[in-house]
C-alpha cells in the first residue's frame, strides 16, 4: 500500500486546540439553542398566570338580587358594618369569628370601586392566620367591602368581597367564599328582621284604626239613641212611629251578594262578615266614601258607600 495513501485513510487526531475548538459554541448560537426551551416556559408562566387571576377572581366573591327596597338593605348593612364582627373565620388560636373589626369608608385592599352602588368596608388589623382564606399563615389585615345597589323599588343588589392580606411578605388571599356567605347570612337576617318590625307597625296600626272606628260606632248610635228619645215627633205621630220613619230615611240595601262588612273605614281592613245582597242595614256614620253601618242581627262595621243603595 502506497505510504501516502495509508497515511490520508487513518483519521488525525485533534489537537487540544482542534478539540477546544470544536466544542466551543458563539454566545448567538447559545442563544439559538434556548430559544425553544424559553418559549416554552415563557408559555407555560402566561398560561398559568391567566388560569391563577381567573381562579383568584372567581373565588370568594358573593353577589345576589333580593326583593327588598334599597333603604332597607341599607340599613340592614350598615348594623352589620358596625358591629365589629366578621363572620365565617377566626383566628389560628380561637374558636370563633373575628372579632375588633371596625368600620372603614376605603380600604387599600381593594381596587377603587366605579360601579354605581353604596360601598362599605369592615376591617381588621393584627389577624393571625384567619381560617378559610387559603395559604394564609402569618399576621395581617382581613377586610371585607358590601356593595349596595338598587335595581327597582323592591329589587336590590348585594355584593361582598373578603381578603387577607399579610402584613411581612404583602401576600393576598381570597376568601374561599365562606367568609361572604356568612356575612350575607348575618345581612339578611337584619333584613328580616326589620320587615318583621315594619309588619307589626302595619298591624298595630291597622288595630288602632279598627278600635277607633268602632268606639266611632258606639258613640254615634248612643248619640242617635239619646237624641231619638228627647225628639218631639211630629203631629199626629207616635215617638215609635217617629223612630221608625227616622230609621227607614237611614236605612241602606246591599247591591249584591258577597260584600264584606268591614272592621275599618278602608279597604285592607279586617273582613268582619259576608253579606247577601239585599240585605238592610242601619246608616249610623257618613264619610264621603265610607258608611258606619249596624246590620240587622245588632252587628257594627263599615261599608263602601258604592256597595250600598237607598230603599225603594
Amino acid at each position: 500500500m502506497d505510504p501516502i495513501v495509508e497515511q490520508a485513510a487513518v483519521p488525525t487526531a485533534p489537537t487540544p486546540r482542534n478539540r477546544t475548538f470544536a466544542l466551543r459554541k458563539s454566545p448567538l448560537d447559545k442563544a439559538r439553542g434556548l430559544r425553544p426551551a424559553l418559549s416554552f416556559f415563557l408559555l407555560l408562566s402566561l398560561v398559568v398566570s391567566l388560569y391563577a387571576k381567573t381562579k383568584s377572581d372567581s373565588e370568594g366573591s358573593f353577589s345576589i338580587e333580593i326583593p327588598v327596597s334599597e333603604s332597607e338593605v341599607l340599613q340592614a348593612v350598615k348594623e352589620v358594618v358596625n358591629n365589629s364582627m366578621i363572620q365565617g373565620s377566626k383566628e389560628y388560636n380561637r374558636d370563633r369569628y373575628v372579632e375588633n373589626a371596625s368600620p372603614a369608608t376605603s380600604s387599600p385592599l381593594f381596587p377603587p370601586w366605579t360601579d354605581p352602588g353604596h360601598v362599605f368596608y369592615k376591617v381588621r388589623t393584627k389577624v393571625l392566620a384567619p381560617v378559610n382564606f387559603k395559604g394564609s399563615n402569618d399576621e395581617g389585615t382581613l377586610a371585607v367591602r358590601y356593595v349596595v345597589a338598587g335595581k327597582g323599588p323592591q329589587q336590590t343588589l348585594v355584593r361582598i368581597d373578603a381578603v387577607f392580606v399579610e402584613d411581612f411578605r404583602r401576600v393576598a388571599h381570597r376568601s374561599n367564599g365562606t367568609v361572604e356567605s356568612a356575612e350575607y347570612k348575618d345581612i339578611q337576617e337584619h333584613v328580616d328582621a326589620l320587615e318583621l318590625k315594619k309588619k307589626q307597625a302595619a298591624e298595630a296600626e291597622q288595630h288602632r284604626q279598627e278600635v277607633a272606628a268602632q268606639r266611632s260606632l258606639d258613640e254615634k248610635k248612643e248619640q242617635d239613641q239619646t237624641s231619638a228619645v228627647q225628639a218631639a215627633p211630629p203631629s199626629g205621630e207616635t215617638l215609635e212611629q217617629h223612630v221608625e220613619n227616622l230609621r227607614h230615611q237611614l236605612e241602606r240595601v246591599v247591591r249584591t251578594s258577597g260584600i264584606q262588612l268591614k272592621s275599618a273605614p278602608f279597604a285592607s281592613a279586617t273582613n268582619l262578615k259576608t253579606l247577601d245582597g239585599g240585605t238592610q242595614v242601619v246608616v249610623l256614620i257618613i264619610t264621603p266614601y265610607w258608611y258606619g253601618v249596624e246590620t240587622e242581627e245588632g252587628q257594627h262595621g263599615w261599608i263602601n258607600r258604592s256597595e250600598l243603595e237607598s230603599l225603594p
